[in-house]
């Protein structure tokens, strides 16, 4: 299975998903420019996001493209995963109560198939990383929806436990 053998094995943490979000505040050359770089880090085509309110300082209406984002399961997730963290600075205050982690990239160039080009600029990304223990589906059904039990719950010390077993990351 994995190598956290101090889990049982309806209590082995997996990834459910990695989302990695790019927000420009722009729509144009710039958005363009951080979808390329998304799809080249990531390998799979992202989509748009778009700004769900107005912000007048940055001239920013409902439904204007801000920001790009690629959502990663299963094996795509852990091989992002595996050049993501060692970037990356963890630390507990980054973990949900749920053991939910996210971090941010400040240069797409710290990924290893990527250059600097002044043409282009740096582009910073999030990651968010969705950590789950089997049984989770239960909360999120349509039918007969029931509580996962605090004891199953997933809690920070155990994703940070999974992360640093899995990946040989440490959150300090």
């Amino acid at each position: 299975m994995s190598e956290t053998a101090d889990f049982h094995e309806m209590r082995e943490p997996r990834i459910e998903k990695v989302v990695v979000h790019m927000g420009v505040g722009q729509g144009g050359v710039d958005l363009q420019n951080a979808e390329e770089i998304l799809g080249e880090i990531t390998g799979q085509e992202p989509v748009r996001t778009q700004a769900k309110e107005a912000n007048q300082d940055f001239d920013i209406r409902p439904g204007d493209p801000i920001g790009a984002k690629v959502t990663l399961r299963d094996e795509q997730a852990r091989e992002f995963l595996e050049t993501a963290l060692p970037i990356a600075d963890l630390s507990p205050a980054q973990f949900d109560d749920t053991g939910n982690v996210s971090f941010g990239v400040e240069e797409h160039t710290d990924f290893p198939s990527q250059e600097y080009d002044p043409n282009i600029g740096i582009y910073g990304l999030d990651v968010t990383v969705n950590l789950v223990r089997p049984g989770y589906r239960i909360a999120k059904r349509d039918q007969r929806t029931r509580q996962i039990p605090s004891k199953h719950r997933l809690n920070p010390e155990d994703a940070i436990a999974f992360l640093e077993a899995e990946f040989d990351v440490e959150a300090a």
